[in-house]
């Protein structure tokens, strides 16, 4: 089962000017290593049988017959071989030359895509010996004894996606031909280039792939030519790219003089799903339907196993290195503006936050200083209530008031005892028995404090609960759960530690950063349950429902992707090997699936909340769920992995 992959390569061969022979030779040998490799498409750079850098010689009849002799040869050497090859070759088309890529799979021609836009400035002369696919009014042409279609309008079909062509230049156009191929269908666009080096030039090339394969919400794969190619007047550095949805897959080694054959996998599967929730696309796709595109079937091939070559982050809300500094500064000051505005709006004298000690009631009382630091208002407004339990630890206990101290906010400690033992005698609960009673009523009644001490003070009581509680229910319906709004809920728990670092880090004097790490290093626990002999924690969360960054990537794949549990199942596998085995990773799937449906009745009626990067549950700013949706298809797909 490949998933909804497509293995895609981009070739950069070494070239002899005018040399078709030794050119041919070197196309079938990186096809041939291609094929071996599972590559269900691959593109070569722009006139890659006779080389980009011919100028004059295109009017050879020499060095057209010589190219399109090559082709015959490519077509005879590769018909054993299921891989669809994308080839740049000048073809003559009556009084006209064409700069064309050319489809050919098993011995067959399926297709010519003419260059549309041919540049004609400054270094460039293309129109001095081309025609563009515009001015090309034939639907067919012939060539190595093959009646072939013609155009700028043509897309592929495999058995497992649909794609078109471009050519360099086009890509550099205000609007690229590759957007009407994707408004048609076409799901990955292949590019042959011969784009040339110059200062900065690169980094604007990726930002363009990188921003129409955004825009296309498509595959991208882009192969220019390198060493080898006349450097008469301009140098080839060789770019072979791989994008897919603005990201990149694969790239190529710059400026090497050895031939390379860039390879990935795009999900054309998340493509699709992609294209189905931005109702956007399929609206614009309707404004463009007047020109007929024409769809060429390929040969239909048996699918080899999918080795996938691409990584896959275990941490998909995680950037890594200097973009986790920018993340976390970005998310911040989200949390930030969300809250100052209710402040604002509500007239609040105050923000109520129940304090714990723990990561996510440390993230959202760092969101009220930095809030009212930013309003200039007195942090003695910031009422943050530590309400020891049965449960609580010294070291949990110690941080809470530890923090409040060195950040200067109104302390206040209200223990929950008492009132939880009153509370089992009103209803008649043995206390010595742990059960959700016993762990439920210790929440409500901490929510409770809260929500009066916020009427008390004319304030507001800000929620600390996070994404992926939410996402698995490990709430209390109406006391966690409940807030006056929730700066954290759109914020899984893998970022939440690490937005808790940045603060200490960033933000914060030494006194509150030490407090901070020791916070970032404590395991997460509701404390609901007395601690054991020596005072340690005995709640451990993850114990219970499972490793975070296993749901969080869970998450991710199942709200971002819309992938379906055998396919996060294969992905978590190969990303966590090493980590977990497969046995581990199925049960805690199966558990994530079972809590995200059964509490969706929790997501329903959440408090508001910013909404801070790509997923949200809140029924208002992103998830929108039934609470009574079966989960039986989820669960039983999970069962027979």
């Amino acid at each position: 089962m490949n998933y909804g992959f497509v293995k895609v390569a981009a070739a950069v061969p070494r070239v002899k000017v005018a040399d078709c022979k030794f050119n041919v030779g070197q196309i079938e040998k990186e096809i041939i290593i291609a094929d071996g490799k599972g590559v269900q498409v691959i593109a070569f750079p722009e006139l890659c049988i006779t080389g980009y850098t011919c100028a004059d010689l295109f009017a050879q009849q020499l060095l057209l017959e010589e190219a399109e002799m090559g082709l015959i040869q490519i077509l005879n050497n590769t018909r054993q071989l299921d891989i669809i090859s994308i080839l740049g070759m000048p073809v003559a088309l009556g009084g006209a030359l064409l700069n064309a890529a050319v489809v050919i799979q098993k011995g067959r021609i399926l297709g010519v895509v003419p260059k549309t836009y041919l540049p004609n400035y400054k270094e460039f002369y293309e129109k001095r010996w081309f025609t563009s696919a515009c001015d090309v009014f034939d639907k067919s042409v012939r060539l190595c004894g093959q009646v072939i279609p013609v155009g700028k309008n043509l897309l592929f079909e495999t058995a497992d996606t649909v794609f078109g062509i471009e050519i360099c230049e086009d890509l550099w156009a205000p609007i690229p031909p590759s957007s009407l191929l994707a408004l048609q269908g076409a799901e990955v666009i292949f590019n042959l280039s011969a784009d040339d080096e110059g200062i900065g030039k690169h980094n604007y090339l990726r930002s363009l792939i990188s921003q129409q394969s955004a825009r296309c919400i498509a595959g991208y794969v882009f192969s220019s030519c390198g060493f080898g190619e006349s450097t008469t007047d301009v140098v080839f550095a060789g770019n072979g790219l791989v994008y897919e949805n603005g990201a990149l897959l694969a790239e190529s080694k710059r400026f090497s003089f050895d031939e390379q054959v860039v390879i990935s996998e795009i999900d054309v599967e998340r493509l699709r799903a992609e294209r189905r929730v931005n109702t956007t696309f399929a609206s614009c796709a309707a404004q463009y339907t007047k020109e007929a595109f024409v769809r060429i079937p390929t040969e239909y091939v048996n699918p080899k196993e999918l080795v996938l070559t691409r990584r896959f982050d275990p941490h998909p809300f995680v950037p890594q290195g200097a973009k986790l500094d920018e993340r976390c500064g970005e998310v911040f000051s989200i949390q930030v503006s969300g809250l100052a505005q209710r402040l604002v709006h509500t007239q609040a004298k105050s923000a109520v936050v129940g304090i714990s000690g723990g990561l996510d009631s440390t993230l959202a009382l760092l969101v009220c200083v930095k809030t009212f630091d930013k309003l200039g208002w007195s942090r003695k407004g910031i009422i943050g209530v530590t309400m020891p339990g049965f449960g609580t630890t010294d070291r949990t206990h110690n941080n809470a008031v530890e923090l409040m101290t060195s950040l200067g906010v109104t302390m206040r400690e209200v223990s929950i005892k008492e009132a939880c033992i009153q509370h089992f005698k009103d209803i008649n609960h043995n206390m010595e028995e742990h059960d959700v009673v016993y762990e439920n009523s210790q929440a409500r009644e901490r929510t409770q404090i809260l929500m009066d001490i916020a009427n008390q003070t004319w304030g507001m009581v800000v929620g600390t609960g996070d994404l992926s509680e939410l996402a698995l229910g490990w709430a209390t319906y109406n006391g966690d759960h409940m807030s006056m709004y929730g700066v954290n809920a759109s914020i899984p728990k893998t970022l939440v530690k690490h937005l808790v670092k940045w603060v200490a880090e960033h933000e914060m004097d030494e006194s509150s950063k030490a407090t901070l790490l020791d916070i970032v290093d404590t395991p997460i626990s509701p404390e609901l349950i007395p601690a054991d002999a020596d005072g340690n924690i005995q709640q451990i969360t993850e114990d219970l429902v499972g490793p975070y960054e296993l749901h969080d990537f869970f998450l991710y794949y199942f709200l971002r992707c819309g992938f379906r549990p055998s396919k996060i199942f294969f992905l978590a596998g190969r990303t966590f090997k090493g980590v977990y085995d497969e046995e581990t990773i199925k049960k805690w799937l199966q558990t994530f699936c079972r809590r995200f449906f059964n509490q969706q009745f929790k997501r329903s009626c959440l408090p508001d909340g910013p909404k801070v990067g790509s997923i949200a549950v809140s029924p208002r700013g992103d998830w929108r769920m039934p609470s009574d949706a079966s989960s039986e298809m989820w669960l039983k797909e999970v069962e027979e992995i």
